[in-house]
Protein backbone atom coordinates (compact mmCIF):
# COMPACT_ATOMS: atom_id res chain seq x y z
CA UNK A 1 0.00 0.00 0.00
CA UNK A 2 1.41 3.39 -0.94
CA UNK A 3 1.70 6.16 1.62
CA UNK A 4 -0.91 8.38 -0.13
CA UNK A 5 -3.43 5.52 -0.01
CA UNK A 6 -2.63 4.84 3.65
CA UNK A 7 -3.01 8.53 4.48
CA UNK A 8 -6.36 8.62 2.71
CA UNK A 9 -7.57 5.59 4.64
CA UNK A 10 -6.44 7.07 7.95
CA UNK A 11 -8.14 10.38 7.10
CA UNK A 12 -11.42 8.63 6.32
CA UNK A 13 -11.15 6.66 9.54
CA UNK A 14 -10.43 9.83 11.50
CA UNK A 15 -13.59 11.41 10.10
CA UNK A 16 -15.58 8.30 11.05
CA UNK A 17 -14.18 8.32 14.56
CA UNK A 18 -14.90 12.02 15.01
CA UNK A 19 -18.47 11.55 13.80
CA UNK A 20 -18.91 8.64 16.18
CA UNK A 21 -17.55 10.68 19.09
CA UNK A 22 -19.88 13.58 18.30
CA UNK A 23 -22.87 11.26 17.99
CA UNK A 24 -22.10 9.73 21.35
CA UNK A 25 -22.10 13.21 22.83
CA UNK A 26 -25.46 14.05 21.30
CA UNK A 27 -27.07 10.88 22.63
CA UNK A 28 -25.45 10.94 26.05
CA UNK A 29 -25.52 14.68 26.80
CA UNK A 30 -23.33 14.25 29.85
CA UNK A 31 -19.89 13.78 28.37
CA UNK A 32 -18.04 14.81 25.23
CA UNK A 33 -16.13 11.85 23.84
CA UNK A 34 -12.92 12.46 21.98
CA UNK A 35 -11.10 11.09 18.97
CA UNK A 36 -8.82 9.23 21.40
CA UNK A 37 -11.85 7.62 23.08
CA UNK A 38 -13.04 6.28 19.75
CA UNK A 39 -9.59 5.06 18.79
CA UNK A 40 -9.51 3.15 22.06
CA UNK A 41 -13.07 1.85 22.03
CA UNK A 42 -14.12 1.29 18.43
CA UNK A 43 -13.69 -1.85 16.36
CA UNK A 44 -12.49 -0.30 13.10
CA UNK A 45 -11.35 -2.30 10.03
CA UNK A 46 -7.77 -1.85 11.27
CA UNK A 47 -8.74 -4.05 14.23
CA UNK A 48 -11.38 -6.38 12.85
CA UNK A 49 -9.02 -7.51 10.08
CA UNK A 50 -7.18 -9.82 12.47
CA UNK A 51 -7.87 -12.15 15.39
CA UNK A 52 -5.21 -12.56 18.08
CA UNK A 53 -4.38 -16.19 18.88
CA UNK A 54 -1.33 -15.93 21.14
CA UNK A 55 0.79 -13.35 22.95
CA UNK A 56 4.44 -14.00 23.84
CA UNK A 57 5.16 -11.14 26.24
CA UNK A 58 8.68 -10.49 27.51
CA UNK A 59 9.28 -7.62 29.93
CA UNK A 60 12.32 -6.59 31.97
CA UNK A 61 11.30 -4.55 35.03
CA UNK A 62 13.79 -1.93 36.25
CA UNK A 63 12.71 -1.28 39.81
CA UNK A 64 15.23 1.49 40.51
CA UNK A 65 14.27 3.59 37.48
CA UNK A 66 10.58 2.66 37.48
CA UNK A 67 10.87 1.63 33.88
CA UNK A 68 10.25 -1.38 31.69
CA UNK A 69 11.65 -2.71 28.42
CA UNK A 70 10.98 -5.71 26.27
CA UNK A 71 8.93 -7.01 23.39
CA UNK A 72 5.67 -8.71 22.60
CA UNK A 73 5.11 -11.16 19.77
CA UNK A 74 1.52 -10.92 18.60
CA UNK A 75 0.37 -14.06 16.76
CA UNK A 76 -2.82 -13.66 14.77
CA UNK A 77 -5.08 -15.01 12.04
CA UNK A 78 -6.13 -12.65 9.28
CA UNK A 79 -9.92 -12.34 9.14
CA UNK A 80 -9.82 -10.28 5.94
CA UNK A 81 -7.20 -9.09 3.48
CA UNK A 82 -5.28 -6.13 4.85
CA UNK A 83 -2.07 -4.13 4.69
CA UNK A 84 -2.51 -1.91 7.76
CA UNK A 85 -3.36 -3.06 11.29
CA UNK A 86 -3.84 -1.25 14.59
CA UNK A 87 -2.24 -2.21 17.87
CA UNK A 88 -2.15 -0.08 21.00
CA UNK A 89 0.58 1.14 23.33
CA UNK A 90 0.69 4.09 25.69
CA UNK A 91 2.35 7.15 24.18
CA UNK A 92 4.51 7.26 27.33
CA UNK A 93 6.32 4.19 26.01
CA UNK A 94 8.67 4.39 23.04
CA UNK A 95 8.60 1.82 20.25
CA UNK A 96 12.14 0.96 19.15
CA UNK A 97 11.14 -1.13 16.13
CA UNK A 98 8.56 -3.58 14.82
CA UNK A 99 9.32 -6.66 12.72
CA UNK A 100 7.35 -9.34 10.89
CA UNK A 101 7.88 -13.09 11.14
CA UNK A 102 10.76 -12.84 8.66
CA UNK A 103 12.46 -10.31 10.96
CA UNK A 104 11.87 -7.56 8.40
CA UNK A 105 11.28 -4.06 9.72
CA UNK A 106 7.76 -2.71 9.47
CA UNK A 107 6.76 0.93 9.14
CA UNK A 108 4.38 2.38 11.69
CA UNK A 109 2.72 5.65 12.64
CA UNK A 110 1.29 6.70 15.99
CA UNK A 111 -1.95 8.50 16.76
CA UNK A 112 -1.78 8.95 20.51
CA UNK A 113 -1.88 5.48 22.02
CA UNK A 114 -2.90 3.86 18.72
CA UNK A 115 -0.18 2.38 16.52
CA UNK A 116 -0.87 1.77 12.80
CA UNK A 117 1.49 -0.79 11.30
CA UNK A 118 1.98 -1.15 7.56
CA UNK A 119 2.85 -4.66 6.43
CA UNK A 120 5.48 -5.14 3.73
CA UNK A 121 3.11 -7.33 1.72
CA UNK A 122 -0.63 -7.80 1.83
CA UNK A 123 -1.82 -10.23 4.49
CA UNK A 124 -4.43 -12.52 3.01
CA UNK A 125 -7.62 -13.68 4.68
CA UNK A 126 -6.91 -16.91 6.60
CA UNK A 127 -3.17 -16.30 6.83
CA UNK A 128 -1.54 -17.02 10.20
CA UNK A 129 1.50 -14.94 11.12
CA UNK A 130 2.96 -12.69 13.79
CA UNK A 131 4.66 -9.37 14.44
CA UNK A 132 7.13 -8.44 17.16
CA UNK A 133 7.01 -5.03 18.88
CA UNK A 134 10.06 -3.88 20.85
CA UNK A 135 9.54 -1.03 23.29
CA UNK A 136 10.69 0.66 26.51
CA UNK A 137 10.00 3.56 28.86
CA UNK A 138 8.44 4.59 32.12
CA UNK A 139 4.82 3.41 32.25
CA UNK A 140 2.05 5.46 33.81
CA UNK A 141 1.94 5.28 37.59
CA UNK A 142 -1.43 4.53 39.08
CA UNK A 143 -2.34 6.89 41.90
CA UNK A 144 -5.37 4.97 43.23
CA UNK A 145 -5.11 1.38 42.06
CA UNK A 146 -7.25 -0.38 41.04
CA UNK A 147 -9.53 2.60 40.34
CA UNK A 148 -7.07 4.01 37.83
CA UNK A 149 -4.55 2.12 35.76
CA UNK A 150 -0.80 1.75 35.83
CA UNK A 151 2.13 0.60 37.93
CA UNK A 152 2.51 1.03 41.64
CA UNK A 153 6.10 1.27 42.83
CA UNK A 154 6.55 1.10 46.59
CA UNK A 155 8.33 -0.62 49.47
CA UNK A 156 6.94 -3.28 51.80
CA UNK A 157 7.14 -3.28 55.61
CA UNK A 158 10.64 -4.81 55.40
CA UNK A 159 11.74 -1.93 53.14
CA UNK A 160 11.97 -4.27 50.17
CA UNK A 161 10.92 -3.18 46.65
CA UNK A 162 7.33 -3.97 45.75
CA UNK A 163 5.80 -3.34 42.34
CA UNK A 164 2.49 -4.31 40.82
CA UNK A 165 0.17 -3.31 37.98
CA UNK A 166 -3.59 -3.07 37.51
CA UNK A 167 -5.19 -1.58 34.41
CA UNK A 168 -8.89 -2.41 34.03
CA UNK A 169 -10.59 0.41 32.15
CA UNK A 170 -7.31 2.18 31.41
CA UNK A 171 -6.21 -0.82 29.38
CA UNK A 172 -3.27 -3.18 29.18
CA UNK A 173 -1.61 -0.93 26.59
CA UNK A 174 -0.62 1.23 29.55
CA UNK A 175 2.31 -1.20 29.92
CA UNK A 176 2.46 -3.63 26.98
CA UNK A 177 1.56 -3.52 23.26
CA UNK A 178 -1.57 -5.43 22.34
CA UNK A 179 -4.87 -5.29 20.51
CA UNK A 180 -6.59 -3.17 23.13
CA UNK A 181 -10.19 -4.26 22.90
CA UNK A 182 -12.06 -6.60 25.24
CA UNK A 183 -13.65 -8.46 22.32
CA UNK A 184 -10.42 -10.19 21.29
CA UNK A 185 -8.71 -12.60 23.65
CA UNK A 186 -5.72 -14.80 22.78
CA UNK A 187 -6.26 -18.55 23.08
CA UNK A 188 -3.25 -18.72 25.41
CA UNK A 189 -0.32 -16.58 26.46
CA UNK A 190 3.28 -16.61 27.68
CA UNK A 191 4.27 -14.03 30.31
CA UNK A 192 8.04 -13.82 30.81
CA UNK A 193 9.08 -11.27 33.42
CA UNK A 194 12.69 -10.41 34.30
CA UNK A 195 13.40 -8.97 37.76
CA UNK A 196 16.36 -8.53 40.14
CA UNK A 197 17.50 -11.89 41.51
CA UNK A 198 16.56 -10.91 45.08
CA UNK A 199 12.93 -10.54 44.02
CA UNK A 200 10.38 -12.70 42.26
CA UNK A 201 7.46 -12.16 39.93
CA UNK A 202 4.00 -13.68 40.28
CA UNK A 203 1.86 -13.57 37.15
CA UNK A 204 -1.08 -15.43 35.64
CA UNK A 205 -1.18 -19.14 34.88
CA UNK A 206 1.46 -21.73 35.75
CA UNK A 207 5.09 -21.03 36.53
CA UNK A 208 6.98 -23.10 33.96
CA UNK A 209 10.55 -22.07 34.60
CA UNK A 210 12.82 -19.64 36.44
CA UNK A 211 15.90 -18.69 34.42
CA UNK A 212 19.11 -17.00 35.53
CA UNK A 213 19.86 -14.17 33.12
CA UNK A 214 22.55 -11.54 32.76
CA UNK A 215 23.27 -8.75 35.28
CA UNK A 216 22.17 -10.71 38.32
CA UNK A 217 18.55 -11.08 37.26
CA UNK A 218 16.03 -13.87 37.01
CA UNK A 219 13.29 -14.43 34.47
CA UNK A 220 9.99 -15.92 35.65
CA UNK A 221 8.23 -17.74 32.82
CA UNK A 222 4.47 -18.11 33.27
CA UNK A 223 2.05 -19.73 30.85
CA UNK A 224 -1.70 -19.16 30.60
CA UNK A 225 -3.43 -22.10 28.93
CA UNK A 226 -6.87 -20.47 28.55
CA UNK A 227 -8.15 -17.37 26.77
CA UNK A 228 -7.38 -14.29 28.86
CA UNK A 229 -8.46 -10.70 28.53
CA UNK A 230 -5.66 -8.14 28.23
CA UNK A 231 -6.57 -6.20 31.38
CA UNK A 232 -6.26 -9.39 33.43
CA UNK A 233 -2.58 -9.83 32.61
CA UNK A 234 -0.50 -8.79 35.59
CA UNK A 235 2.88 -8.70 37.29
CA UNK A 236 3.60 -8.69 41.01
CA UNK A 237 7.23 -8.12 41.87
CA UNK A 238 8.65 -8.34 45.37
CA UNK A 239 9.68 -10.65 48.18
CA UNK A 240 7.02 -13.30 48.76
CA UNK A 241 6.55 -16.43 50.83
CA UNK A 242 4.63 -19.17 49.08
CA UNK A 243 2.33 -21.77 50.62
CA UNK A 244 -0.25 -24.00 48.98
CA UNK A 245 -3.35 -26.10 49.47
CA UNK A 246 -5.79 -28.08 47.33
CA UNK A 247 -9.52 -27.89 46.72
CA UNK A 248 -11.12 -31.25 45.94
CA UNK A 249 -14.07 -31.56 43.58
CA UNK A 250 -15.14 -35.11 42.90
CA UNK A 251 -12.01 -36.95 41.82
CA UNK A 252 -10.17 -33.79 40.76
CA UNK A 253 -7.97 -31.46 42.78
CA UNK A 254 -7.49 -27.75 42.13
CA UNK A 255 -4.18 -26.28 43.27
CA UNK A 256 -4.42 -23.26 45.55
CA UNK A 257 -1.26 -21.15 45.64
CA UNK A 258 -0.75 -18.20 47.93
CA UNK A 259 2.05 -15.62 47.66
CA UNK A 260 2.22 -13.30 50.66
CA UNK A 261 4.64 -11.09 52.51
CA UNK A 262 6.78 -13.18 54.90
CA UNK A 263 5.66 -11.11 57.89
CA UNK A 264 1.99 -11.83 57.04
CA UNK A 265 2.30 -15.59 56.62
CA UNK A 266 0.33 -16.61 59.73
CA UNK A 267 -2.40 -14.05 59.05
CA UNK A 268 -2.70 -15.33 55.49
CA UNK A 269 -2.94 -18.97 56.55
CA UNK A 270 -5.89 -18.06 58.78
CA UNK A 271 -7.64 -15.63 56.43
CA UNK A 272 -7.36 -17.76 53.33
CA UNK A 273 -9.28 -20.59 55.00
CA UNK A 274 -12.30 -18.81 53.51
CA UNK A 275 -11.25 -19.89 50.01
CA UNK A 276 -12.37 -23.52 49.96
CA UNK A 277 -15.91 -22.98 51.36
CA UNK A 278 -16.29 -20.12 48.87
CA UNK A 279 -15.17 -22.29 45.94
CA UNK A 280 -17.68 -24.96 46.99
CA UNK A 281 -20.50 -22.40 47.01
CA UNK A 282 -19.54 -20.96 43.65
CA UNK A 283 -19.20 -24.43 42.16
CA UNK A 284 -22.73 -25.21 43.38
CA UNK A 285 -24.22 -22.24 41.53
CA UNK A 286 -21.85 -21.58 38.61
CA UNK A 287 -20.03 -24.84 37.95
CA UNK A 288 -16.42 -25.77 38.55
CA UNK A 289 -13.69 -23.17 38.76
CA UNK A 290 -13.21 -22.29 35.07
CA UNK A 291 -9.38 -22.15 34.92
CA UNK A 292 -8.63 -25.52 36.47
CA UNK A 293 -5.43 -26.25 34.54
CA UNK A 294 -3.91 -22.90 35.51
CA UNK A 295 -4.84 -23.19 39.18
CA UNK A 296 -6.08 -20.60 41.65
CA UNK A 297 -3.77 -17.99 43.17
CA UNK A 298 -4.01 -15.14 45.64
CA UNK A 299 -1.06 -12.76 45.69
CA UNK A 300 -0.61 -9.97 48.21
CA UNK A 301 -0.57 -6.55 46.56
CA UNK A 302 0.04 -2.94 47.65
CA UNK A 303 -3.49 -2.05 46.51
CA UNK A 304 -6.82 -3.44 47.67
CA UNK A 305 -7.59 -5.99 44.95
CA UNK A 306 -8.30 -6.97 41.36
CA UNK A 307 -9.69 -10.02 39.56
CA UNK A 308 -6.58 -10.92 37.57
CA UNK A 309 -7.32 -14.31 36.03
CA UNK A 310 -5.85 -17.20 38.06
CA UNK A 311 -3.76 -14.60 39.96
CA UNK A 312 -6.14 -12.56 42.09
CA UNK A 313 -4.67 -9.43 43.64
CA UNK A 314 -5.29 -9.37 47.38
CA UNK A 315 -4.71 -6.25 49.48
CA UNK A 316 -7.51 -6.35 52.07
CA UNK A 317 -4.97 -6.47 54.91
CA UNK A 318 -6.25 -9.84 56.15
CA UNK A 319 -9.42 -8.28 57.49
CA UNK A 320 -13.05 -9.19 57.00
CA UNK A 321 -15.41 -6.80 55.25
CA UNK A 322 -13.75 -4.15 53.10
CA UNK A 323 -10.50 -3.16 54.82
CA UNK A 324 -12.15 -4.08 58.12
CA UNK A 325 -15.41 -2.20 57.50
CA UNK A 326 -18.71 -4.10 57.47
CA UNK A 327 -19.44 -4.15 53.75
CA UNK A 328 -22.48 -6.43 54.13
CA UNK A 329 -24.60 -3.97 56.08
CA UNK A 330 -26.14 -6.88 57.98
CA UNK A 331 -23.23 -7.91 60.19
CA UNK A 332 -22.18 -10.94 58.15
CA UNK A 333 -18.42 -11.24 58.26
CA UNK A 334 -16.35 -12.40 55.32
CA UNK A 335 -13.36 -11.08 53.40
CA UNK A 336 -14.99 -8.99 50.68
CA UNK A 337 -11.95 -8.97 48.38
CA UNK A 338 -11.54 -12.76 48.40
CA UNK A 339 -15.24 -13.35 47.77
CA UNK A 340 -15.89 -10.59 45.23
CA UNK A 341 -12.70 -10.84 43.17
CA UNK A 342 -12.95 -14.62 43.00
CA UNK A 343 -16.52 -14.29 41.69
CA UNK A 344 -15.01 -12.53 38.67
CA UNK A 345 -13.25 -15.75 37.67
CA UNK A 346 -16.72 -16.76 36.47
CA UNK A 347 -18.27 -13.33 35.81
CA UNK A 348 -15.70 -11.25 33.97
CA UNK A 349 -12.99 -13.80 33.18
CA UNK A 350 -14.87 -16.91 32.03
CA UNK A 351 -17.58 -14.69 30.54
CA UNK A 352 -16.21 -11.34 29.37
CA UNK A 353 -18.10 -8.50 27.71
CA UNK A 354 -16.98 -7.37 24.28
CA UNK A 355 -17.39 -3.70 25.15
CA UNK A 356 -16.65 -2.14 28.52
CA UNK A 357 -20.04 -0.40 28.30
CA UNK A 358 -21.55 -3.76 29.27
CA UNK A 359 -19.44 -4.12 32.41
CA UNK A 360 -22.60 -4.64 34.45
CA UNK A 361 -22.36 -8.29 33.39
CA UNK A 362 -19.06 -8.50 35.29
CA UNK A 363 -19.97 -6.39 38.29
CA UNK A 364 -23.71 -7.03 38.62
CA UNK A 365 -23.27 -10.80 38.53
CA UNK A 366 -20.08 -10.49 40.61
CA UNK A 367 -22.03 -8.64 43.29
CA UNK A 368 -24.91 -11.10 43.02
CA UNK A 369 -22.41 -13.91 43.56
CA UNK A 370 -21.80 -12.39 47.01
CA UNK A 371 -25.54 -12.68 47.66
CA UNK A 372 -25.48 -16.36 46.74
CA UNK A 373 -22.37 -16.91 48.83
CA UNK A 374 -24.20 -15.51 51.87
CA UNK A 375 -27.26 -17.61 51.01
CA UNK A 376 -25.10 -20.71 50.62
CA UNK A 377 -23.46 -20.34 54.04
CA UNK A 378 -26.16 -18.62 56.10
CA UNK A 379 -29.48 -19.43 54.43
CA UNK A 380 -31.90 -17.79 52.00
CA UNK A 381 -33.19 -15.17 54.44
CA UNK A 382 -29.68 -13.89 55.12
CA UNK A 383 -29.06 -13.73 51.39
CA UNK A 384 -32.27 -11.74 51.03
CA UNK A 385 -31.16 -9.40 53.81
CA UNK A 386 -27.77 -8.96 52.15
CA UNK A 387 -29.13 -8.01 48.74
CA UNK A 388 -31.65 -5.59 50.25
CA UNK A 389 -28.90 -3.85 52.20
CA UNK A 390 -27.42 -2.95 48.81
CA UNK A 391 -30.27 -0.51 48.19
CA UNK A 392 -28.50 2.04 50.35
CA UNK A 393 -25.54 1.95 47.95
CA UNK A 394 -27.44 2.84 44.76
CA UNK A 395 -27.46 6.44 43.55
CA UNK A 396 -29.49 6.00 40.33
CA UNK A 397 -27.38 8.76 38.80
CA UNK A 398 -27.17 7.42 35.24
CA UNK A 399 -27.72 4.16 33.33
CA UNK A 400 -25.51 1.22 34.23
CA UNK A 401 -24.84 0.51 30.56
CA UNK A 402 -22.34 3.01 29.18
CA UNK A 403 -21.84 4.36 25.66
CA UNK A 404 -20.50 1.86 23.14
CA UNK A 405 -17.34 2.21 21.05
CA UNK A 406 -15.69 4.84 23.28
CA UNK A 407 -14.37 2.72 26.16
CA UNK A 408 -16.87 4.07 28.69
CA UNK A 409 -18.29 2.17 31.63
CA UNK A 410 -21.79 2.83 32.88
CA UNK A 411 -22.67 4.05 36.36
CA UNK A 412 -20.95 2.55 39.37
CA UNK A 413 -24.46 1.43 40.28
CA UNK A 414 -23.68 -1.58 38.09
CA UNK A 415 -22.51 -3.35 41.28
CA UNK A 416 -25.49 -3.04 43.66
CA UNK A 417 -28.18 -2.17 41.11
CA UNK A 418 -27.14 -5.00 38.80
CA UNK A 419 -27.35 -7.40 41.72
CA UNK A 420 -30.73 -6.05 42.80
CA UNK A 421 -32.04 -6.40 39.26
CA UNK A 422 -31.04 -10.07 39.20
CA UNK A 423 -32.69 -10.56 42.58
CA UNK A 424 -35.84 -8.95 41.16
CA UNK A 425 -35.81 -11.23 38.11
CA UNK A 426 -35.30 -14.29 40.31
CA UNK A 427 -38.50 -13.46 42.19
CA UNK A 428 -40.31 -12.60 38.95
CA UNK A 429 -39.54 -16.11 37.65
CA UNK A 430 -40.51 -17.53 41.07
CA UNK A 431 -38.87 -20.87 40.41
CA UNK A 432 -35.46 -21.26 42.06
CA UNK A 433 -34.73 -24.53 40.33
CA UNK A 434 -35.21 -22.84 36.96
CA UNK A 435 -33.37 -19.69 38.05
CA UNK A 436 -30.27 -21.56 39.15
CA UNK A 437 -30.30 -23.65 35.98
CA UNK A 438 -30.24 -20.36 34.03
CA UNK A 439 -27.29 -19.02 36.05
CA UNK A 440 -25.37 -22.24 35.54
CA UNK A 441 -26.42 -22.36 31.89
CA UNK A 442 -24.95 -18.92 31.25
CA UNK A 443 -21.56 -20.15 32.47
CA UNK A 444 -21.74 -23.28 30.34
CA UNK A 445 -23.15 -21.66 27.19
CA UNK A 446 -20.79 -18.69 27.09
CA UNK A 447 -17.72 -20.26 28.71
CA UNK A 448 -14.42 -18.68 27.66
CA UNK A 449 -16.20 -16.26 25.33
CA UNK A 450 -16.67 -12.54 24.93
CA UNK A 451 -20.33 -11.54 24.84
CA UNK A 452 -22.74 -8.63 24.59
CA UNK A 453 -25.35 -7.72 27.16
CA UNK A 454 -27.99 -8.57 24.54
CA UNK A 455 -26.79 -12.17 24.43
CA UNK A 456 -27.09 -12.42 28.21
CA UNK A 457 -30.51 -10.78 28.27
CA UNK A 458 -31.84 -12.94 25.43
CA UNK A 459 -30.58 -16.13 27.06
CA UNK A 460 -32.29 -15.38 30.38
CA UNK A 461 -35.55 -14.47 28.63
CA UNK A 462 -35.50 -17.58 26.46
CA UNK A 463 -34.66 -20.00 29.25
CA UNK A 464 -37.19 -18.49 31.65
CA UNK A 465 -39.95 -18.43 29.04
CA UNK A 466 -40.62 -14.78 29.91
CA UNK A 467 -39.91 -11.72 27.77
CA UNK A 468 -37.78 -9.85 30.27
CA UNK A 469 -36.68 -7.12 27.85
CA UNK A 470 -38.86 -4.44 29.52
CA UNK A 471 -37.26 -5.25 32.86
CA UNK A 472 -33.72 -5.19 31.47
CA UNK A 473 -34.42 -1.96 29.60
CA UNK A 474 -35.70 -0.19 32.70
CA UNK A 475 -32.92 -1.23 35.06
CA UNK A 476 -30.00 -1.17 32.62
CA UNK A 477 -30.78 1.65 30.21
CA UNK A 478 -32.51 4.21 32.44
CA UNK A 479 -31.37 5.93 35.60
CA UNK A 480 -34.59 5.71 37.63
CA UNK A 481 -36.12 2.60 39.10
CA UNK A 482 -39.82 1.80 38.62
CA UNK A 483 -42.37 3.14 41.06
CA UNK A 484 -45.39 1.12 42.14
CA UNK A 485 -48.31 3.52 42.47
CA UNK A 486 -51.35 2.17 44.32
CA UNK A 487 -54.43 3.16 46.22
CA UNK A 488 -56.97 1.26 48.31
CA UNK A 489 -60.26 1.23 46.37
CA UNK A 490 -62.28 -0.76 48.90
CA UNK A 491 -61.67 -2.59 52.15
CA UNK A 492 -64.16 -5.48 52.09
CA UNK A 493 -62.71 -7.28 50.31
CA UNK A 494 -59.44 -5.33 50.14
CA UNK A 495 -59.04 -4.05 46.59
CA UNK A 496 -55.98 -2.24 45.31
CA UNK A 497 -55.73 -0.11 42.20
CA UNK A 498 -52.14 -0.35 40.93
CA UNK A 499 -49.83 0.53 38.09
CA UNK A 500 -46.14 0.88 37.37
CA UNK A 501 -44.70 4.32 36.72
CA UNK A 502 -41.65 3.61 34.56
CA UNK A 503 -39.60 4.94 31.65
CA UNK A 504 -40.33 1.79 29.62
CA UNK A 505 -43.88 1.90 28.27
CA UNK A 506 -44.44 -1.85 28.29
CA UNK A 507 -42.75 -2.37 31.68
CA UNK A 508 -44.33 -5.16 33.70
CA UNK A 509 -43.32 -6.86 36.89
CA UNK A 510 -45.26 -9.03 39.32
CA UNK A 511 -45.67 -7.60 42.81
CA UNK A 512 -45.80 -9.96 45.76
CA UNK A 513 -48.24 -9.05 48.51
CA UNK A 514 -48.63 -10.69 51.93
CA UNK A 515 -46.58 -13.30 53.72
CA UNK A 516 -46.54 -17.05 54.11
CA UNK A 517 -49.56 -18.90 52.77
CA UNK A 518 -51.42 -15.64 52.10
CA UNK A 519 -48.69 -14.26 49.79
CA UNK A 520 -50.00 -13.65 46.28
CA UNK A 521 -48.67 -12.22 43.04
CA UNK A 522 -50.21 -9.22 41.28
CA UNK A 523 -49.42 -8.93 37.57
CA UNK A 524 -48.94 -5.17 37.48
CA UNK A 525 -48.33 -3.25 34.23
CA UNK A 526 -48.11 0.46 33.37
CA UNK A 527 -51.92 0.57 33.01
CA UNK A 528 -54.19 1.00 36.02
CA UNK A 529 -55.74 -2.28 37.19
CA UNK A 530 -57.80 -3.37 40.19
CA UNK A 531 -56.71 -6.36 42.27
CA UNK A 532 -58.92 -8.04 44.85
CA UNK A 533 -56.79 -9.52 47.64
CA UNK A 534 -57.73 -12.62 49.60
CA UNK A 535 -56.88 -13.10 53.26
CA UNK A 536 -55.41 -9.60 53.57
CA UNK A 537 -56.84 -6.43 55.14
CA UNK A 538 -55.46 -2.91 55.46
CA UNK A 539 -53.67 -3.74 58.70
CA UNK A 540 -51.93 -6.82 57.33
CA UNK A 541 -51.24 -5.42 53.85
CA UNK A 542 -47.57 -6.04 53.10
CA UNK A 543 -46.18 -5.14 49.69
CA UNK A 544 -43.01 -7.21 49.45
CA UNK A 545 -40.48 -4.67 48.24
CA UNK A 546 -37.77 -6.95 49.67
CA UNK A 547 -38.39 -9.30 46.72
CA UNK A 548 -37.71 -6.64 44.11
CA UNK A 549 -36.05 -3.29 43.61
CA UNK A 550 -38.62 -0.52 43.23
CA UNK A 551 -40.16 2.40 45.05
CA UNK A 552 -43.74 2.55 46.34
CA UNK A 553 -46.14 5.48 46.32
CA UNK A 554 -49.43 5.19 48.22
CA UNK A 555 -52.01 7.46 46.56
CA UNK A 556 -54.86 6.44 48.85
CA UNK A 557 -55.01 9.73 50.77
CA UNK A 558 -54.08 12.04 47.92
Amino acid sequence: MTRPVLKAMLFCMAVLLQQSSFAQHLSGKEKIFTHADSLRGMLTPFRTCYDVTYYDLNVDIDIENKSISGYNKIYFDAVSDFEVMQVDLSSLLKIAYITDRGNNSLRFTRDGDAVFITMNTKINNGERTYISIHYSGQPKEGKMLPWDGGFKWTKDADDQPWAAVACQGTGASVWWPCKEHQSDEPDSMAINITVPASLMDVSNGRLREVKNVDNGKKQYCWFVSYPINNYNVTVNVGVFTHFSDVYVSGKDSLTLDYYVKPYNLEKAKKQFQQVKPMLACYEKYFGRYPFWRDGYKLVETPYVGMEHQSCIAYGNKYKNGYLGMDYSGIGVEFDYIIIHETAHEWWGNNITTKDIADMWVHEGFGNYAEVLYVECLYGKQKGNDYVNALKNKVSNDRPIIGHYNVNEEGSGDMYPKGSLMLHTIRNYINNDSLWFSIILGLQQTFALQTVTTQQIEDYISKQSGIDLSPVFNQYLRHSAIPVLEYEVKSTNPLTLRCRWKADVKDFNLPVWVGKGSSMQSLKVTTSWQNFELKGVDEKTLDIRDDLGYFNITDLSNK
